[in-house]
């Protein structure tokens, strides 16, 4: 039994941040040009050749890439777009904010992946496009998907906020989430991220002209970029053909993401490991329910949920373990399920949501990070095997 130091909690996640960041954030002070520049440039063309995608651009955060993704898809007040309301809240306002209504499928129970089964017999005259979430860094099964868009003319726009270093195999080798293997994928750099720069995010695309769209849109759709016209030798007067959003990333976040970049692949490899250890050693906690890829995906594993034995209640469960020094968080939430959704227009398909709304009451995410050690896992799992054995009742007698 490992021993608990209640004065420390273990938190759910941790980002991987030293040195490096700091002389690059530095680095950029010095130069005196701090908002978007030429270390987002750097940024973005690093960030391309890592994810093996034709082009890459850099925003202020994840939701706003993927409102832009959708506009870029076409999509526009009176369409629908088929995703999961079992996601973070801003997959489905991304879609109200291009004036489009949430068409929400059910989710596999096993991956907490949209159920590609379910898809076609949500889509009406007015779909637009399909929106796959990568739960939790476990890939949706694309392959699929990209068929069934293909055949009916659609656009696929991949959530990857978790999936950045996530792998899927295609056409019999193995790419990164992000090439991309739809239309357009959208990356948040929030801290709950592998990869953070506080905030920001990016898009990958393989179409040049989305691309050229997107970056008019991310600067108040502005003619010229501000890299041409800071650096031109002639007198340049910028014009705004379109309407465009302030969606811009700033040079400082755009350093921080590059050294951060590379330390992606030791990031992944170290989370790889730790994702086995718990897999191995809480294999035989009875009902307990673990994580696992299909033979086609490689996670990222930025996090790790379980399902919870039956009769453990979730929220005791959570209780007893930080009473122990472990925190946790709940399944991922459903759209559906908030009050700002009971206001907004959307409809489910033909199968409903059950899975989806199990998913989120049933699920638990364990503690995750670069820098945790063995002895944290061994308190995490500790906690977790009390918990259960107690059926949710802790120290202060919840269950």
């Amino acid at each position: 039994m490992a021993v608990v130091d209640v004065t420390r909690v273990i938190p759910v996640a941790k980002p991987w941040i030293g040195e490096a960041e700091a002389e690059a954030a530095r680095r950029c002070l010095a130069s005196g040009w701090i908002t978007q520049g030429p270390e987002v440039a750097a940024f973005e063309a690093e960030f391309a050749a890592f994810a093996g995608a034709p082009h890459a651009c850099a925003v202020s955060n994840g939701t706003t890439a993927l409102h832009l993704a959708l506009l870029a898809a076409g999509v526009r007040p009176g369409d629908e777009v088929v995703t999961v309301s079992h996601s973070f809240i801003a997959t489905a306002n991304s879609i109200r904010y291009a004036g489009a209504t949430p068409v929400f499928v059910d989710v596999e129970p096993a991956t907490f992946n949209m159920d590609v089964s379910q898809v076609e017999r949500a889509l009406s005259p007015r779909t637009r496009a399909i929106l796959p979430v990568h739960q939790l860094g476990m890939p949706c099964d694309l392959a699929p998907l990209v068929a069934l868009a293909h055949r009916h003319g659609l656009a696929v726009v991949e959530d990857a906020a978790c999936a950045l270093g996530s792998e899927i195999a295609w056409h019999g080798r193995w790419e990164r989430i992000g090439r991309p293997h739809g239309d357009v994928a959208c990356f948040p750099f929030h801290p709950r991220k592998l990869l953070t720069t506080g905030d920001g995010g990016m898009i990958v695309t393989a179409r040049g002209d989305w691309d050229e769209a997107l970056r008019r849109w991310r600067h108040n759709g502005m003619s010229v970029p501000d890299t041409v016209r800071h650096r031109a030798r002639e007198v340049i007067f910028e014009s705004y053909p379109v309407l465009g959003f302030n969606y811009r990333m700033t040079d400082l976040q755009a350093a921080v993401g590059r050294e951060q970049l590379r330390r992606l692949p030791a990031m992944v490899e170290r989370r790889r490991r730790l994702a086995a250890r718990y897999r191995a050693r809480l294999a035989d906690v009875p009902g307990l329910r673990l994580p696992a890829e299909a033979h086609w995906a490689r996670s990222n594993w930025q996090s790790f949920a379980v399902r919870l034995p039956a009769g453990c209640e979730q929220r005791a469960v959570m209780q007893a373990m930080l009473d122990a020094g472990v925190s946790t968080r709940r399944g991922v939430m459903c759209a559906h399920r908030e009050a700002a959704y009971a206001a907004e227009p959307w409809r489910v398909g033909p199968l409903g949501l059950a899975a989806s709304e199990a998913a989120q009451d049933e699920a638990l995410i364990l503690p995750l990070f670069h820098e945790m050690t063995e002895g944290d896992q061994d308190v995490v799992m500790d906690a977790l095997r009390a918990a259960c054995a107690a059926g949710g009742r802790g120290p202060r007698g919840q269950g």
